[in-house]
């Protein structure tokens, strides 16, 4: 038999639910506003990221009509996500019981988020909850604004319990002086939020239902409600570019923060950027003006020099990037490998302790260990039709300005002579050289000099 004690106990379950379908008109794109991103990453994905490791048990997204590419979205981060349309948009509880069918399956916990407030921390999340623990029945989150001036007022009585949220222009005089301002995001007990959201009434001069309101219904059935205070950074909502941009320095600034706390030097830190996956060892040093794309590795001990750029890119221990040098996605360089300056590597092993160190392409190939790569060599793997890789082996010497002409294979420690056009394998310990015979014509400059000169001087 499970006594009132073991209920306690139980582990709190959790519905969040992500309100994204608002048009973003302000945004002037085609892209839905929710889809826009942040460090690499949409900011419908950012909030689903930080509710799931705030410990969400399932989620419901509202989407709007139509929105097959948000709800894509959605389900490729969270897989088991609920998707909901919201067919009207009458306001934002009128959203949020679009997933109705979600939130009377029966939950603990209720958590109401918006897609386009995407730098929220799962800490943040976790404390909204631990408020509904104690026994709040709805906890709205707050923040204190430079300029409070168009934001909803959070209203406390004096031993700090929220007693209301006044919207701007409904706020007495006394209460505008409140600095505490309404984030939008909120936790309801989800045991009795439905009822609450089905007696929220559209009597406002919008003719909308507003989700601020739950706290009124919620008092008024007996139900203490509490505000959890975020930083005006934290819950900075997105609603044009400008206010992106702002986003998007705020997470900037967090991502080398982590970064430099977790061992990695940043020579100057406002010039990196870091996309949200960006994995850097210990006592990896970044240049000024590098930019990291998603689905970077750095291992251990590496240096990245100044104005590289790294996409999709693995890189093992104590391997030198450029400068002026660019790894595509695929790039994989083994411990001690070397690219340099104005050097482009896509879907290519580099071998460890290979060096490519300048004004070269590596793509779709595999170069061995401690081979060189010379200045100004290709692997020229497209056709126009398909693509073909290039095998150089182990100890191999590409001499400068080569072309590799894949298929083909070069052997472990096989020579290619400088400015070759090699279209056939080369066997290990081979010299390969593939290219015209040098011809010199004595005293013809002479004569090119003196006919030319009469031609300039004709005209």
């Amino acid at each position: 038999m499970t006594t009132p004690s073991d209920r306690s106990a139980a582990p709190r379950r959790c519905l969040a639910i992500v309100l994204a379908a608002g048009e973003g008109k302000r945004m002037r794109s085609t892209l839905p506003k929710v889809l826009h991103k942040v460090a690499g990453r949409s900011m419908l994905a950012h909030v689903l990221d930080a509710v799931g490791r705030a410990g969400a048990d399932a989620v419901a997204v509202v989407v709007g009509p139509g929105r097959e590419d948000v709800a894509a979205e959605a389900r490729a981060t969270a897989s088991e996500a609920g998707i909901f349309t919201q067919a009207e948009r009458l306001g934002t509880a009128h959203a949020v019981l679009a997933a109705r069918e979600a939130i009377a399956a029966g939950y603990d916990d209720l958590l109401v988020l918006f897609a386009d407030t995407p730098l929220v921390r799962p800490e943040t999340f976790a404390q909204l909850r631990a408020k509904l623990a104690e026994g709040a029945g709805v906890v709205a989150l707050g923040f204190e604004p430079e300029d409070p001036a168009g934001y909803g007022r959070l209203l406390t009585d004096e031993a700090g319990a929220l007693v209301a949220i006044r919207e701007h222009k409904d706020a007495s005089a006394a209460e505008l002086t409140v600095r505490s301002c309404n984030a939008g995001l909120m936790a309801l007990d989800g045991r009795r939020a439905l009822g609450w959201l089905e007696r929220i009434d559209n009597a406002n001069a919008q003719k909308e239902y507003y989700l601020p309101d739950a706290v009124a219904v919620a008092r008024a059935d007996g139900a203490a409600c509490a505000l959890v205070e975020a930083s005006a950074q934290e819950v900075l909502g997105v609603n044009d570019r400008a206010q992106l941009a702002v986003a998007e320095a705020e997470i900037q600034r967090r991502l080398r923060l982590a970064a430099m706390l977790g061992g990695a030097t940043l020579i100057a830190p406002e010039t990196v950027f870091f996309s949200h996956d960006t994995v850097l060892g210990a006592d990896v040093t970044v240049e000024p003006h590098v930019v990291f794309g998603p689905g970077v590795k750095v291992g251990d001990g590496c240096v990245i020099h100044a104005f590289s750029h790294l996409e999709g890119a693995t890189l093992a221990k104590n391997v030198s990037i450029g400068p002026y040098a660019r790894l595509r996605p695929g790039a994989k360089l083994a411990d001690k490998a070397r690219v340099g300056n104005f050097v482009e590597i896509k879907q290519a092993d580099i071998g460890e302790g290979a060096k490519v160190n300048h004004l070269t392409y590596i793509g779709d190939a595999s170069i061995g260990a401690r081979s060189n790569i010379g200045a100004g060599v290709i692997t020229c793997n497209y056709d126009g039709f398909l693509k073909y890789r290039t095998h150089v082996g182990a100890d191999a010497f590409i001499g400068s300005n080569s072309a590799l002409v894949a298929p083909v294979e070069i052997g472990d420690r096989a020579f290619v002579g400088s400015g070759s056009v090699v279209t056939e394998n080369v066997a290990p310990d081979s010299l390969a050289v593939a290219r015209g015979r040098q011809a010199v014509i004595p005293g013809w400059a002479e004569g090119f000099r003196r006919k030319m000169a009469a031609l300039k001087a004709a005209k």
